[in-house]
């Protein structure tokens, strides 16, 4: 005797695992590999059977089906457990991005429903709405393909919908990466100028000098101790840099953490110029004057050189408001004494100075090498685009000077003709 198949209200007969419910919509049932049931629902028949191929398919690939409602922030939280081997302020940085910009609405996307569109669309939307540079979604982008990558490594998806996704957004806004400027020689005059007067911000004299002739990095500078320098040989050890956690990551809860330097090559030892030996034992001078005394205790390194006045260490934050103060006061004073022609100084950061280093040295044609073991660039590559760009700009200044030599050279050769 025939077995009766089982046939929806429109005499269509269902596969096994298919059933219409009571309100006529379809549902399919199946087990996985532990024995889990499982249900996936739909409007139609077809629309259910479009279904049943993806999980036929993804059972085949062997990924995990079992997972509707997974979604990208379960994937973070999971790859915030497992991730290792990065710095602690670079991991830091990773969070901030990812809390910031992607968990509150982005990350609540299902995994099962992610698509490669998505993702760029979420690209474009942070760069359309929320105004952010391709350098930030870049940075963005670093963490949200790791996290789905992982969801690869667990056979929760099949690709990495972020696999290429930035590519077309930087093309198409390749310009608008600001480029990093180096102080001018004339700007760079002004601003020590302006630091020596004796005044309200004389006293940042000795932290910014020591940026702007040693090239370090600001975490290096604010991390320096007295041990590190050599005063009788006239050179600093760069072995250490201090990261502050503005956002209070750091476990134990305290704002400070030492690190070793960015990279293998920033552990170093630099010399000490003149100016900077000056500044150093200025700033030395005025702790004593002053009975400022270093109170910082920062995993287990202490007497830092730069200390606010309550002893404790100095970050990043409080000496670049302090730039844009100078900078602001600075202008201010020049362009009342001498007009708008004056120089004065751009909107620039810490980091800014350590650029303005490095591109001294390449203008005076010091070996690249020499630069690179200085500056403590890990890839040479980073010295050679800097020299490039700095001799470049020479040889242009060069050749207008010699256009100009020319010019009147031949004014001079008509002017005796005419004159014959």
């Amino acid at each position: 005797m025939a077995i009766e198949k089982r046939k929806d209200n429109k005499n269509r007969v269902l596969k096994e695992g298919e059933y219409q419910r009571q309100n006529g919509t379809y549902e399919y049932k199946w087990r996985d590999k532990s024995g889990k049931r499982h249900s996936i629902y739909a409007q139609t028949i077809d629309e259910l059977r479009n279904k049943e191929l993806d999980i036929h398919r993804d059972i085949l690939n062997g990924t995990q089906t079992q997972t509707s409602n997974l979604t990208i922030n379960d994937m973070y939280n999971r790859w915030v457990q497992l991730k290792r081997g990065l710095k602690d302020n670079t991991f830091t940085n990773y969070k901030y991005m990812y809390t910031q910009f992607v968990e509150p609405s982005f990350g609540n996307f299902k995994l099962k429903d992610l698509k490669r569109s998505d993702i760029r669309a979420f690209y474009n939307t942070l760069y359309d709405e929320r105004n952010l540079k391709t350098l930030t979604i870049d940075n963005i982008h670093t963490v949200l393909h790791q996290v789905l990558q992982l969801a690869v490594d667990d056979e929760y998806l099949r690709y990495n919908p972020s696999d290429n996704a930035l590519q077309e957004l930087k093309k198409a806004h390749n310009n608008d990466v600001e480029k990093r400027h180096a102080l001018t020689l004339p700007q760079q005059e002004l601003f020590e100028g302006f630091l020596c007067k004796q005044g309200k911000y004389h006293n940042w004299y000795p932290v910014f000098i020591t940026m702007l002739w040693t090239g370090m990095r600001v975490g290096e500078v604010t991390g320096l101790r007295w041990c590190d320098v050599d005063f009788d040989n006239n050179t600093i050890s760069v072995n250490h840099t201090l990261v502050y956690y503005s956002r209070g990551d750091k476990p134990n809860g305290t704002p400070f953490a030492i690190n070793t330097p960015k990279t293998k090559a920033g552990t170093r030892i630099i010399p000490m110029l003149p100016k900077v030996k000056e500044a150093l034992l200025m700033e030395r001078e005025y702790q004593e004057e002053c009975g400022i005394k270093c109170k910082a205790i920062v995993d287990g390194y202490t007497d830092f050189i730069f200390i606010n006045r309550f002893g404790g260490t100095q970050h990043q934050g409080t000496l670049n408001k302090a730039l844009r103060r100078i900078i602001r006061d600075c202008n201010f004073e020049v362009l009342e004494k001498q007009g708008n022609e004056a120089v004065t100084l751009p909107p620039y950061s810490c980091h800014t100075l350590r650029h303005t280093f490095c591109t001294r040295l390449c203008e005076a044609d010091v070996n690249p090498k020499a630069i690179q073991d200085v500056m403590g660039h890990a890839d040479i590559r980073t010295t050679m685009d800097i020299y490039a760009e700095v001799t470049a700009d020479v040889k242009r200044k060069k050749m207008d000077g010699f256009v100009d030599y020319m010019d009147a050279v031949t004014t001079n050769i008509r002017q005796f003709y005419d004159q014959i």
